[in-house]
């Protein structure tokens, strides 16, 4: 196992990260937020805050920065502060004040008054659903209502009624914050070539697009720089509002500006995870196979419409086998702070959903819950006749079951003292993707190799996998590989999301490679090179041929050359039209829940996952361990709490929990290792969003277990286990 490359720069505070750059002259930016749920703006007095002491200039809607509307191919229209007078949420970005120091900024920003045209405003999901909405096409364009009904079915209601077994429950999943360890924040520093922008993001590429769309400037005279990122996970896929005012800010002063979100900020004036309302239908015969599916869902979104969370089709169509199934997506506009992507967006909440429905079946048919998985296993999405690529959740169970010691589960728990012991399981699925991607190898006369790609490595690992690959495709040890990512001046390196960074980079660099050694080998026998007119072959770093043998690094210093490079590019291809692409995998979890406190703590914790070729045990396990926290969080921690005026009651790290070292035991992670060609040349698939799948069904499956006590609802609390 490899450690992080990078883990020494950051264990010793050396790592930079967007805030952390520093230049001549710079001068501070702070945020302006709304304070009204839906309305007007009327006025904004800033003759307080341009008069406050080191105040380089106040910007509104009044008295705007130059920025224009962005929209990009990958990600549609992006919200730029600043451009109307209009107010669609609380803690909504309306001004920006810019000073010489960043307590003068924020104290300045504190004197601004604004007015505003306040009208009724929607934020209870109760009431929304209502009015809601159908949702747009999923991802794979199916519509937001389907049914797929066997011959001789007329409708899904006919097939339940066929069911000698059917279960129904709604589930209910709340809304939450990324709250990443680096609040979002940029530096922007404008020179002769343009502006170049350090701020965190999960692809250099994508807010180079952005920025020169906002900033009206041709993407070449962008320059993104993020080689570190303190957390992002779908929060920093699109480019933050500091980083679009800073550029601007920093046009129009003639100097660098700093800006970055103060913690409490992080929760309104970004995006987070919608919340969800799902309800569930279940037909099966006695011996447990699934006869009918339904699955009707609703999740918040902004009144801009401008994202779905996909809990049914991300879910149902895809885990078991049904010979008839009906799904719906709704939406419910509300004047809350915007939804977007965050880790499993759609497969998270949705199989919390759809996992507690099914181990409610196996309570109805008296099946263990494992068994009622395996029997209904699927070959291929529901109504899909692309079967999976690879598929070993059976084993992923089995393996499971006999490391966390299922066969002393009993239906009934067991108890431990004053604690009630349970056990929970639930299946994960997440699809396996790819991104067009490209890498730059170069070699070196010092018999060292660069590799260097324009993505984003946010905590995952990929500045490691990028060493272990190019050194394997190399031909040469790890450690003479030096990874480079994070900068739009490197090839562009797609995006970090959707579990697809290292499937589609480790691609890319395998091609790259097998370029630059044929480039070499060309170099090598070419006339008056060393081996001309012998054949030459390249193995362990070296050229061969004629009994002689050189390191690529002593055939460059022969031919008075410091470096060779060569570009490999990779994309999907027709592969998704062969076969259906996932990773999968079976969570294990006992939870004990004090007899008279009803205190819930999550006591043992098992993933097994069959995620194809594992590129470096130590980082994979990390990011499934955070994923499997993530998931323990989900269902016993965060809910971000709304008043209904639409001000968060808990837009802070103090009253929006997560979870603390002494919330979470030991994580136990296993890999079965089925290298999946079929998806990419590299047999891997993406592992850092699955952890977090199914692990919040497992945990109050295993509350059931303990106190037969259903819950149907996440985050569990103490008052959900009090027994009347």
């Amino acid at each position: 196992m490899t450690s992080r490359v990078d883990a020494p720069l950051k264990v010793t505070g050396q790592a930079r990260y967007g805030a952390d750059h520093n230049f001549p002259g710079m001068a501070y930016g702070y945020l302006v937020l709304s304070t009204i749920a839906r309305g007007r703006i009327v006025a904004m007095d800033v003759t307080a805050a341009k008069s406050a002491p080191g105040v380089l200039g106040v910007y509104s809607p009044f008295d705007p920065l130059e920025l224009h509307a962005v929209s990009t191919p990958m990600l549609g229209e992006t919200w730029v502060p600043l451009q109307d007078d209009q107010v669609a949420y609380y803690g909504q970005a309306i001004g920006f004040v810019v000073a010489e120091t960043f307590e003068q900024a924020r104290d300045a920003a504190m004197l601004v008054e604004v007015s505003y045209q306040a009208l009724p405003a929607a934020t209870s999901m109760a009431d929304g659903m209502a009015t809601a909405e159908d949702a747009p096409p999923s991802r794979d364009g199916s519509p937001s209502s389907l049914e797929i009904l066997a011959p001789g079915v007329e409708s899904i209601d006919e097939a339940f009624a066929a069911s000698p077994v059917v279960v129904e429950a709604t589930y209910s999943t709340a809304p939450q914050n990324h709250a990443a360890m680096e609040p979002h924040s940029a530096v922007a520093v404008w020179g002769d070539g343009g502006v170049t922008v350090y701020s965190g993001n999960q692809g250099a590429m994508l807010q180079v697009m952005e920025l020169a769309a906002a900033l009206g400037v041709g993407p070449e005279r962008v320059h993104a720089v993020n080689p570190f990122v303190g957390g992002a996970f779908g929060g920093k896929g699109r480019t933050s509002a500091p980083a679009f005012l800073a550029a601007a800010a920093a046009r129009a002063l003639g100097r660098p500006v700093k800006a970055a979100l103060a913690r409490e900020q992080v929760f309104t004036a970004t995006a987070g995870r919608a919340a969800t309302v799902q309800k569930l239908t279940l037909g099966a015969d006695h011996q447990g196979t699934l006869i009918a599916m339904r699955h009707d869902s609703w999740c918040s979104t902004a009144m801009d419409r401008s994202f779905v969370e996909p809990t049914s089709h991300g879910t149902s169509r895809e885990y078991y086998a049904t010979q008839n199934l009906a799904l719906s997506q709704k939406i419910v506009p509300l004047n809350l702070p915007p939804t977007t992507f965050m880790r499993a967006p759609g497969e998270a909440p949705g199989s919390f959903a759809l996992e507690s429905a099914i181990d409610e079946l196996a309570v109805a048919l008296n099946m263990d819950p494992i068994e009622l998985r395996l029997r209904n296993n699927a070959t291929a999405p529901v109504g899909k006749d692309l079967q999976w690529s690879s598929k070993h959740l059976d084993e992923c169970f089995h393996v499971g079951a006999a490391r966390f010691g299922w066969a002393q589960r009993t239906p009934q728990g067991r108890t431990d003292g004053d604690w009630l012991v349970g056990m929970g399981v639930a299946s994960a699925l997440f699809p396996a993707l790819r991104f067009p991607a490209s890498v730059e190898i170069t070699l070196r006369a010092d018999d060292t190799a660069v590799v260097s790609t324009g993505g984003s490595d946010p905590g995952t690992g990929l500045l490691t996998v990028l060493s272990l690959v190019g050194g394997e495709s190399l031909d040469i040890a790890a450690d003479r590989v030096t990874p480079r990512l994070g900068d739009s001046a490197y090839p562009p390196g797609g995006m970090s999301a959707g579990s697809t960074a290292t499937a589609s980079a480790s691609t890319a660099v395998m091609i790259a490679a097998t370029q630059v050694i044929d480039d070499l080998l060309g170099l090598a026998s070419a006339p008056d090179a060393p081996f001309h007119g012998v054949e030459v072959s390249y193995e362990g770093g070296r050229v061969l041929g004629g009994g002689r043998s050189l390191s690529f690094g002593e055939l460059l210093r022969a031919l008075d050359r410091e470096s060779l490079s060569a570009t490999g590019s990779s994309a999907p291809g027709d592969e998704y039209t062969k076969h259906s692409f996932s990773s999968f995998g079976a969570q294990f979890c006992e939870v004990r829940v004090h007899r008279w406190t009803r205190e819930a703590r999550v006591s043992r914790m098992l993933g097994v996952f069959d995620a194809g070729r594992i590129i470096n045990e130590k980082t994979a396990r990390s990011q499934i361990a955070g994923g499997m926290i993530w998931g323990v969080s989900a269902a016993l921690h965060e809910a971000l709490e709304f008043e209904a005026g639409g001000r968060p009651a808990n837009a802070d790290l103090a009253g929006y929990l997560v979870p603390v070292n002494a919330d979470i035991p030991d994580i136990d992670v296993h890999f079965l290792r089925y290298p999946d060609t079929l998806h990419n040349a590299v047999g891997a698939k993406g592992i850092g969003e699955i952890g977090t799948v199914g692990m919040a069904a497992a945990v109050a499956n295993a509350v059931y277990n303990a106190t037969g006590i259903r819950v149907r609802h996440i985050p569990i609390t103490i008052e959900d286990l009090l027994i009347d």
